[in-house]
């Protein structure tokens, strides 16, 4: 019976002549072990809080100008976005009702400024960990949407902080049921609602990304989105109604922009409709 060359000797289902199992690319051109996995992403999450760490702890460094000028800064009447939304402010009297109400505020606005700064960093990184199981042609669109996704989320928290709570803050400042009525505001409370809509609107502006991914997939398509489309407005006013004072401006204002990330959406989802298609019409020939 003649010898089997060693090049083609039986391996175990699963597992490379170097006895790696199925799974990414290792750097020697083999398989990647799935402890190995579990290793690079417990590296990956070290490396991304590491950067978000430094970030707080930058932030840390000018806590006084950070307290001031981006905690406390649109509850006077000189912040700068009230002339340029041409509303006529009020000055807003933070009080501290509770005996750690001023430490944990000024904890967590440096904590909550630090992942806003970080951001970026663990985006990253995860890229970094995902790469190297990304064919050629899908890594180009993963860039895409690693950058974009840190893009929408920052114009998101931008917009938030801009926009939505200085005309939150005076909306509410400036509505009283009596004149014997006095409104001020605890520090943690007005901390947590400049946290909610900074961060909230910063989730929300990541609809296009989301669409991205889905569509890519193939769980969303253009037309669903455009046969949806009317749902999709009336979802959009409730999320408005629910950030924003009960005022009509203020949730057309908020309205209006997430109307146009749903559009954007939509040509999102068509142009990556158009590259499955081409994809599928290349693989086919």
């Amino acid at each position: 019976m003649p010898e089997v060359p060693s090049s083609q000797t039986d391996t175990p289902a699963g597992v490379q002549g170097d006895g790696a199992p199925d799974g990414a690319p290792a750097p020697d051109g083999g398989v990647m072990p799935f402890l190995d996995h579990l290793e690079e992403l417990r590296w990956t999450l070290i490396k991304a809080g590491a950067g978000v760490l430094i970030a707080i702890s930058l932030c840390a460094l000018f806590s006084g100008w950070i307290v001031d000028r981006i905690l406390i800064g649109p509850t006077r009447p000189g912040f700068f976005m009230y002339d340029v939304l041409a509303l006529e402010p009020e000055s807003l009297e933070l009080l501290n009702r509770t005996i750690t109400g001023q430490f944990f505020a000024d904890i967590g606005t440096i904590i909550v400024v630090g992942l806003i700064a970080g951001s970026p960093v663990v985006v990253f990184y995860l890229w970094r960990f995902i790469e190297p199981a990304l064919y050629p042609n899908e890594k180009k669109g993963m860039r895409f949407s690693a950058v974009f996704a840190t893009f929408f989320f920052l114009l998101g928290a931008a917009f938030g902080y801009l926009i939505l709570t200085p005309l939150a803050l005076q909306f509410f400042a400036q509505y009283t049921l009596s004149e014997q009525i006095v409104n001020q505001f605890d520090i943690m409370t007005y901390f947590s609602m400049v946290t909610f809509w900074t961060m909230g609107t910063g989730v929300l502006f990541e609809l296009p990304v989301i669409v991205y991914f889905l569509a890519k997939v193939g769980i969303l398509t253009p037309e669903a989105m455009r046969m949806y489309r009317k749902y999709a407005l009336i979802a959009v006013l409730g999320v408005a109604a629910f950030l924003t004072p009960p005022d009509p401006i203020s949730q057309i204002i908020v309205a209006v922009p997430l109307l146009g990330l749903y559009e954007l959406s939509i040509y999102v989802a068509k142009w990556v409709a158009r590259r499955r298609a081409q994809a599928l019409g290349t693989a086919d020939e």
